[in-house]
């Protein structure tokens, strides 16, 4: 994985045209990868991204007991964790990203010993209260507690009188919380029925991996999901779905530079919802059998009301370069953000390069949200067409920095990108992607001659143990 202090430079003013596939989903394996921890069989997982989250998320399970085998080039993984050689992950996984807390629910069935796990990470898009996880996980039976250690503090539990079924409504379709109830019910005594939960693409993924492993899981169309308990487990293997937001994100940037991209992998029923948005602002799509040809239709219109919702409605990480798209449209446009209370930073930095964004406190939507009554700047209107001008940019997170190459991509002249370890987190070969698709870009290492973005290893292997 490449250098926290790489540079990526891109030239802008060219389209994005040719074919791109899309990875695996980001926001599955590393779920997944946790879900496998409650049993001692082998797992075997296709499709898999080489990102940073991956890496992250193998190392902290190699902290457990987990061995790993992990062939980068091919996509595949398989693990095992026959025995726990701790239940304590260590803090430098403090705040690497949301996964540790997901530990708690994981191995509340397998141990007696007290779990303790460090402080929720990730990007910095607003405050990520883990209470629902908590609430939920204490009517199961668990016992889970608050320290301060050190600088960043951790949490500690144990179910040393096990865990039992329980009647749990999540007081926000939360996707975590969603994600570390069904772990712990899965070894629970009895029935667990959780209400109001997540019921995203990645959600529906881990129950279709539990179902193999062994568990017995149904999901009904009012948010609701049972699970029966269970101790008997089964090997798995399991191919990945593709991901939808890095899906999204190139089809976006082929529209908005006025492109024509064919991205392998794209999956439609995933997509609804923003394929809906696409139509709307004017943008071409085609759907294929095997992905979905996103293409610039004439020239795009604003006048869009967009809310950020859970799923089905209009994810909120498709957001930020949406609103790129959006300040390439004629006309003003309302984008509502109700998932996250600090997820419009970015827009400042676009602001700079000459789009025209102004931020609010209320809610310009159809419904108030959560955020109504705070002060969060969590709704905009962008005035578009804007051009955009070059900018040299620190990428303060994972989404907004996709945001920020598309507006380079846009931007007259050359742009300097920085803190690429963020966007290396959720993007695989990003550099070599945009170059397949036309685009001039050089990744830098420090005190180095730039060079051209080098295609991936054509054979790499590790194996962890």
């Amino acid at each position: 994985m490449s250098k926290t202090a790489d540079v990526l430079k891109i030239t802008g003013g060219k389209p994005l045209k040719g074919y791109v596939k899309a990875s695996g989903a980001k926001n599955a394996i590393t779920k997944l990868l946790v879900a496998s921890l409650l049993s001692d069989k082998r797992c075997r997982f296709y499709n898999v991204p080489n990102i940073g989250d991956v890496e992250v998320t193998v190392a902290l399970c190699q902290e457990i007991g987990m061995q790993v085998q992990w062939d980068r080039a091919a996509g595949t993984m398989e693990v095992i964790t026959k025995e726990l050689k701790t239940s304590y992950v260590p803090q430098r996984f403090s705040g690497a990203n949301r996964i540790p807390i997901l530990m708690i629910g994981a191995l509340l069935g397998r141990t007696d010993e007290d779990i303790i796990v460090p402080t929720v990470g990730g990007c910095a898009i607003g405050p990520r209260s883990v209470d629902f996880h908590i609430e939920a996980l204490e009517k199961l039976g668990a016992s889970i507690e608050y320290r301060g250690m050190k600088k960043e503090g951790a949490y500690f539990a144990h179910a040393h009188n096990g865990l039992k079924g329980a009647m749990i409504t999540l007081p926000y379709p939360s996707i975590g919380a969603t994600e570390n109830t069904i772990l712990a019910s899965v070894t629970a005594r009895g029935i667990t029925v959780i209400k109001n939960a997540a019921i995203e693409p990645e959600i529906v993924e881990l129950i279709l991996f539990l179902q193999k492993l062994g568990a017995i899981i149904t999901m009904d169309v009012d948010r609701t999901i049972r699970v029966q308990g269970t101790r008997r487990f089964y090997e798995v293997e399991h191919t990945l779905i593709h991901d939808r937001i890095e899906a999204a994100s190139w089809g976006m940037a082929a529209i908005s530079s006025k492109g024509r991209v064919f991205v392998e992998g794209a999956q439609h029923h995933n997509m609804v919802t923003f394929l809906n948005k696409i139509r709307e602002v004017g943008g071409g799509f085609d759907i294929k059998s095997n992905g979905i040809e996103f293409y610039y239709d004439g020239p795009l219109q604003g006048g869009l009301h967009l809310e950020t919702d859970v799923h089905p409605g209009f994810m909120t990480d498709w957001q930020q370069p949406f609103v790129v798209l959006l300040t390439q449209a004629t006309g003003s446009s309302v984008v509502h953000e109700t998932v996250y209370e600090n997820r419009f930073g970015y827009t400042e930095t676009l602001n700079d390069m000459g789009a025209d964004i102004t931020l609010f406190r209320q809610c310009l939507g159809g419904k108030q949200c959560r955020f109504a009554s705070q002060s969060f700047s969590h709704s905009i209107i962008v005035k578009g067409p804007s051009q955009l001008a070059a900018k040299d940019i620190l990428v303060p997170d994972l989404r907004a920095g996709f945001a920020y190459v598309m507006a380079a991509v846009l931007a007259k002249g050359t742009s300097r990108l920085s803190g690429l370890h963020f966007l290396d987190r959720g993007y695989e070969n990003l550099a070599f992607k945009l170059g397949s698709l036309g685009i001039d870009v050089e990744r830098e290492q420090p005190e180095q001659t730039a060079v051209p973005a080098a295609e991936p290893a054509k054979e790499t292997i590790a194996t962890y143990t």
